[in-house]
């Protein structure tokens, strides 16, 4: 049987193929909205990997019309949302007229965002997907809580004035409440608001809607059950003839802003029951899709799962962070047509160089690693969308600096903008034989990433040396630099961790070169076992961590660890691990503190 044929067939036993919505434009994001700008396209990249999406599957919108949003909106908001005050009040941060105007041109867009998936749902049956909007705060006469415009709103009410009369649910189950979409519909029994979240926006009341708000903590069976209980009569009552789904992904753990302890498992049950419920209705009703909130760079990873098993019928795990910006890397371009699909060549080489085609610049110019311009490693920055990140942050123009070596490395700064008062970024690097004997590797001697606009609060503190919070774009710099190893042929990445928490946060992508360096990492781990990281850290190198059999306290030293990019190393690493004896005793270590009377740390 050939394999065309079966992959023919097994594409029509899915459970259904959707459809998805995305713009280019929504990486652009808004400064002072902590979403990640990339959301759409990291989950994008993931299923088109899969081959669960297709070009064909991918639709662009185009900005909702003044008459559509005037259909939910007040005239009187509209026009005072040509002050950028008024959209600072909404946003939450201070932001000038050139981002104010931004930041109302991306939500009308997205506002067209739904109204496109709805038109396609309602054409060609569900689901459809639109990967952004959810503004569900915005109400009729204002904004708040990062939203401008209610799109779920505006869809429904273009539906309306175009005579569709069949009754419409909205099931919001992002973290927060669905006020502003309750209030547009508090007087409109064929439309039936649903919302589970952790506390109440607003106590107006509304002749159709559910309103549940179970408070802070909640983990998967309180959730779960409630969404069980409450969800089902509400179908069978109201029997909709079209379904929104706000599938906000802040309910979980993890998330920056969420305050909730939903597991990856308990966030795909969720997903998958309300599907499910809607599937169980006669006929076919069609249910469009909206990401809603999700705060932090893994906030894509769970509507990326959820979708891979609504599209495949079975559950796949997306990849972690470097992962997915190497897969964003090799597929975006070509999915929304800014560039040529990967073809028989390596996907990660770039497109004719500046020298190429008779552009060299002059000698003088500096070069990384003696390969890329200034001009090239902009592009390059921009295509992994952490200038994009930079500028959702709010520092609208970075600057790129390049140094030649002074013998600390070659150095990269990106700096806020052309005054260079606020360094965001400064990498210096080294091609060097030193850590690997007989392999070059891109050596990364110090690492900064910064937001000096930024405040740590209590539930994140600094950590041990830091001064500024981080920017989230650590994967997305580790792939970056992945893709300059592969372009300048070196075999991998090399860093010098010299503190346990950059050990513990780099864990994720790199490798120990040696199986002693991970398993002290190993025994830190777990005599700091619960303790979060900055507080491990600490203890570790104020000497509270010792070894239980000499007494002494446990210092980190300046361990390495690479990430393989070329294929010897990577053999390298596994040869040195075979060919080692067997595991040595792992060694013992414990946590003193200042009850511990009967040990006391040796000399520091």
């Amino acid at each position: 049987m050939p394999a065309w044929w079966l992959r023919r067939v097994r594409r029509a036993l899915r459970p259904g193929r959707g459809r998805f919505v995305y713009h280019p434009d929504y990486r652009r994001s808004i400064p002072g909205v902590p979403l990640d700008a990339l959301r759409g396209e990291r989950i994008l990249s993931f299923l088109v990997d899969r081959a669960l999406v297709r070009r064909r599957d991918l639709s662009l919108p185009q900005p909702a019309s003044v008459e559509n949003l005037l259909r939910v909106h007040h005239a009187d908001y509209l026009r005072r949302l040509d002050r950028p005050e008024t959209v600072a009040s909404i946003i939450g941060a201070p932001i000038g007229p050139e981002e104010a105007r931004h930041a109302v041109e991306l939500q009308r867009l997205e506002v067209g965002g739904t109204i496109q998936a709805t038109r396609l749902a309602l054409r060609f049956g569900g689901p459809v997907v639109h990967l952004g909007g959810g503004f569900h705060h915005a109400a009729p006469d204002r904004g708040m809580g990062f939203c401008i415009f209610n799109d779920v709103a505006v869809a429904i009410a273009r539906l309306r004035a175009r005579q569709f009369r069949e009754p419409i649910l909205v099931v919001d189950l992002d973290l927060h409440d669905g006020n502003g979409t309750r209030a547009a519909f508090a007087t409109d029994p064929t439309v039936h608001t649903f919302s589970i979240h952790n506390a109440a926006w607003d106590d107006a009341p509304a002749v159709a809607s559910t309103s549940l708000a179970l408070g802070t903590g909640v983990g998967d069976r309180e959730y779960l059950d409630a969404l069980r209980e409450a969800l089902p009569p509400v179908i069978r009552s109201h029997r909709p003839g079209l379904v929104f789904y706000v599938a906000g992904c802040d309910p979980a753990a993890d998330d920056a802003l969420g305050d909730w302890r939903i597991s990856p498992e308990g966030m795909l049950e969720r997903d998958r029951f309300v599907l499910e419920q809607v599937r169980s209705l006669r006929g076919h009703v069609p249910v469009v899709v909206v990401l809603g909130g999700g705060y932090g760079g893994a906030a894509w990873r769970y509507s990326a799962r959820f979708f891979g098993w609504m599209l495949d019928g079975r559950v796949v795990e997306p990849p972690d962070e470097l992962g997915a910006a190497l897969l964003r890397r090799r597929w975006i371009g070509a999915l929304l047509g800014e560039a040529e699909p990967p073809g028989g060549r390596d996907w990660l080489d770039w497109s004719l160089s500046e020298e190429d085609i008779g552009l060299a610049p002059a000698p003088s110019e500096t070069r990384l690693l003696g390969r890329f311009t200034a001009r090239d490693v902009e592009r390059q920055l921009e295509e992994f969308g952490i200038f994009g990140q930079l500028r959702a942050q709010g520092y609208a123009a970075p600057v790129l600096e390049l140094e030649p070596s002074s013998g600390l490395g070659e150095t990269l700064r990106v700096y806020g903008d052309e005054r260079r008062r606020e360094l965001l970024v400064e990498i210096r690097m080294n091609r060097s034989r030193a850590l690997v004997p007989g392999m070059e590797l891109l050596v990364v001697e110090w690492l900064l990433l910064q937001n000096p606009r930024a405040r740590f609060h209590p539930g994140r503190p600094p950590l041990p040396g830091q001064e500024h919070p981080g920017l989230g774009i650590f994967a997305d710099i580790v792939a970056w630099l992945t893709t300059v190893c592969r372009e300048a042929g070196l075999e991998g990445i090399g860093f010098r961790s010299s503190h346990f928490h950059i050990a513990a946060l780099g864990r994720r992508y790199l490798r120990f070169l040696r199986p002693a360096d991970e398993a002290c990492f190993e025994a830190l781990c777990r005599a700091t076992d619960g303790l979060d990281l900055r507080d491990a850290a600490t203890a570790i190198a104020e000497g509270r961590v010792v070894d239980r059999r000499t007494g002494e306290p446990v210092r980190w030293a300046d361990v390495p660890m690479v990430l393989p990019v070329g294929r010897r190393l990577r053999e390298s690493i596994e040869a040195t691990r075979a060919a080692a004896p067997g595991p040595p005793a792992p060694p013992e270590y414990r946590l003193i503190d200042s009850a511990d009377d009967d040990a006391e740390p040796g000399p520091r």
